[in-house]
């Protein structure tokens, strides 16, 4: 009896030990900067605010934000920034851990990885310290292209991102993890790469080939100030009782509120009905208060994420003077943006000895990226030799490049093209 009664015991206290080591931890990046992108960094300040008031300590998120708009000339509101029109600051407390050139893509391996000897003197120097009881957050919010999303200085391969993911696996980093991303094309981080075998539910905020949206255009910030899958989600955090609903529940309520774009699940989608909310952003329950009856403008102000830059600017001209200076200027950067169209000749010069495809076969139809090596190469050299990559403008077409590898063009002819297009590299204005 006596020895069951030890073995009784010392099981639960070996359960209960297991429930106290147990621990959230997220990370949270906003990958743009500037104030055209106000909404990137906007979006992760608001998801902060929602894991702390729910419990989660600040030496469990990592936050990784450029950290350009609360003090930026542009802001009327200095040291303040908002999620929502007429919402209240998101900006107070949160940590600034990653801010200006320390926000990178391979930082953000580092810190998934928790790798604390990479990020020693860079930052806070945080990392995700998380083990095999543990529960991952991970949000991303920024401009996507076909297999990568955007960083203020580099882009993040699909590739990366899921052998990072592999190796947090094969290194018991999580029990679970939730992988939440807003960027064009998101679905082509996760999509025939992810698997559904390692403990990972994920959104995102459209599927591989179509633009997210912007959404909360304010006049008096001249910017829009969320995203259409994020604020659909964060505000569903904001009103709900974790406990109650889970994952899957809150990727069929931000489907619902997201209208343009398809919002898509991957990953172990059993997990994402069985476990709630809370499991990955806190549950304390101390919900942050923030406004929830702008649903209605979601529809009416989104626009796709490549075109939030031409849509301000048309805001602006509109209200601009008649033939001031503001107005040339506008006029001027509106004209830039309109003719961003090297990619087309990349291409066009790509094809000029192959007979057969034709440029319109390779503009006019998405191909499914495989040839991951191919691109990743080419769109460095473009990168390299042309312009940044993360210009909304180049990542809109990054996949006519996808479709040049795709079809089995030789890396050599690709890199020969973007020598002959652009023979001085271009710095755009904004």
């Amino acid at each position: 009896m006596r020895p069951n009664l030890f073995y009784l015991i010392a099981s639960i206290v070996l359960f209960t030990a297991s429930i106290t080591q147990a621990a959230n931890w997220a990370l949270l990046v906003a990958g743009s900067n500037g104030w055209y992108n106000y909404r990137h960094q906007a979006d992760v300040c608001h998801a902060y605010q929602i894991l702390h008031k729910n419990g989660i300590p600040d030496s469990n998120i990592v936050v990784m934000m450029y950290d350009d708009l609360a003090q930026n000339p542009a802001n009327p509101t200095k040291g303040i920034i908002i999620n929502h029109p007429r919402g209240q600051d998101v900006y107070h407390g949160v940590p600034k851990d990653y801010t200006g050139t320390t926000v990178t893509p391979q930082n953000f391996i580092n810190i998934l990885l928790g790798d604390k000897a990479a990020m020693q003197g860079i930052g806070s120097g945080k990392v995700i310290e998380s083990g095999p009881n543990d529960n991952v957050f991970l949000y991303f919010t920024d401009h996507g292209a076909t297999g990568l999303v955007a960083f203020p200085n580099s882009v993040l391969y699909a590739t990366d991102l899921n052998a990072t993911i592999t190796k947090m696996y094969n290194g018991k980093k999580y029990k679970q993890m939730a992988i939440y991303i807003e960027a064009c094309e998101s679905g082509s981080m996760l999509e025939n790469i992810l698997p559904n075998n390692i403990n990972i539910y994920a959104t995102t905020a459209s599927n591989a080939e179509e633009s997210s949206y912007a959404c909360y255009l304010d006049d008096k910030l001249a910017t829009y100030l969320g995203d259409c899958y994020s604020v659909a989600w964060m505000e569903n955090s904001d009103e709900k009782k974790f406990n109650k609903e889970t994952l899957y529940d809150q990727y069929l309520v931000t489907k619902k509120k997201t209208h343009e774009s398809h919002v898509m699940q991957y990953g172990d989608l059993q997990l994402g009905k069985t476990h709630h909310i809370d499991e990955f952003q806190g549950n304390e329950q101390q919900y942050f208060k923030e406004n929830t009856h702008h649903y209605t403008q979601l529809k009416r102000d989104a626009v796709p994420m490549e075109n939030v830059r031409i849509s301000i600017l048309a805001h602006r001209l509109v209200a601009s003077k008649q033939n001031s200076t503001e107005q040339q200027r506008l006029q001027k950067e509106l004209s830039q943006t309109l003719n961003a169209n090297h990619i087309q000749q990349i291409v066009s010069v790509a094809l000029s000895n192959n007979n057969d495809y034709s440029v319109e076969e390779i503009t006019q139809k998405r191909m499914k990226l495989t040839q991951y090596n191919c691109y990743k190469t080419v769109t460095q050299y473009i990168h390299e030799k042309c312009f940044d990559l993360q210009n909304e403008f180049v990542l809109n077409k990054l996949w006519t490049v996808a479709n040049l590898c795709e079809i089995r063009l030789n890396d050599c002819i690709i890199t020969n093209a973007i020598d002959q297009t652009c023979r001085n590299r271009l710095y755009f204005d904004y």
